[in-house]
């Protein structure tokens, strides 16, 4: 069955969790559709896990539009969200609307996301009337680490708390189908949760969202940069993979691979022929 937004909407209304995770490739996102992920993210931490950015902010539009075409191919029934990355929407709300656009034409996208609360609640109202889905993201929002100066948790004080419900409050009222809600006090997850009616998808913000959402390559422990306390390894992947690179390294030194099974035939006659 055809995941949608509306994927999102009945399982907020019926008590049932929705599962995201990121992609950025063809193959991946094939094996994601497979077992049945709700929505697959073509997240702009692609900068950081796929091209070795710092960060996320020299992310571009050719950069999310390539690699989004790349996985809707792979789960063309599966919900793809796609980020839209730093300085593609906070110049204007019209560039917003024209870049929201060429995620969904170009790349591909069924939804974009944004970050931020009350500063971009118009750009979000602009391309949702434009028909286009929008997924916000407020708490932690990568694209504005400089100003946050680090990776830290969102809301633990009284100002920063209601901050955080404010911008949640503005992103419904502006058309967002879900928000993601990123480092964030799990209590304060929850009552964000609890008081709006569209989906919250968490990453290091309790158990009582409507959602979770993680980047594949750290859920796999691919990606061994850092490891922020709300990942699990749900599978060494990483460790795997170096064990196969190294097996394969051995066995071509040593010439054990390729061995005969690995090869192709010839008639010895044609090999006669040719050598007279």
């Amino acid at each position: 069955m055809k995941k949608t937004v509306n994927t999102f909407r009945d399982a907020k209304a019926n008590g049932q969790k929705v599962t995201m995770l990121t992609a950025y490739d063809y193959s991946t996102a094939k094996m994601m559709e497979e077992v049945g992920v709700d929505s697959i993210l073509v997240g702009d931490s692609l900068g950081n896990v796929m091209l070795g950015y710092e960060d996320t902010v020299s992310v571009t539009m050719e950069d999310m539009i390539h690699h989004c075409k790349a996985v809707k191919r792979g789960a063309p029934n599966t919900l793809v969200v796609c980020d839209m990355p730093f300085m593609s929407y906070q110049t204007s709300v019209y560039d917003g609307v024209v870049n929201a656009g060429r995620l969904m034409k170009e790349g591909r996208a069924n939804a974009v996301k944004l970050e931020g609360g009350t500063g971009v609640a118009p750009v979000i109202k602009a391309i949702v009337d434009a028909g286009i889905p929008v997924c916000a993201h407020i708490g932690l929002t990568p694209q504005s680490i400089n100003a946050f100066g680090g990776y830290k948790v969102q809301g633990k004080d009284t100002a920063a708390a209601k901050k955080l419900v404010e911008d949640a409050l503005a992103v419904q009222e502006a058309g967002a189908f879900a928000v993601v809600l990123e480092c964030v006090p799990s209590k304060l997850a929850k009552y964000v949760t609890e008081k709006l009616h569209i989906t919250t998808i968490g990453i290091g913000a309790g158990n009582d969202t409507d959602g979770q959402v993680l980047v594949y390559a750290d859920m796999l422990a691919m990606f061994s940069d850092y490891k922020p306390k709300f990942v699990k390894h749900f599978a060494n992947v990483g460790e795997e993979m170096k064990k196969g690179i190294k097996g394969y390294i051995d066995e071509v030194t040593a010439g054990s691979y390729p061995a005969e099974e690995h090869g192709y035939s010839i008639a010895d006659e044609v090999m006669e022929e040719i050598q007279k």
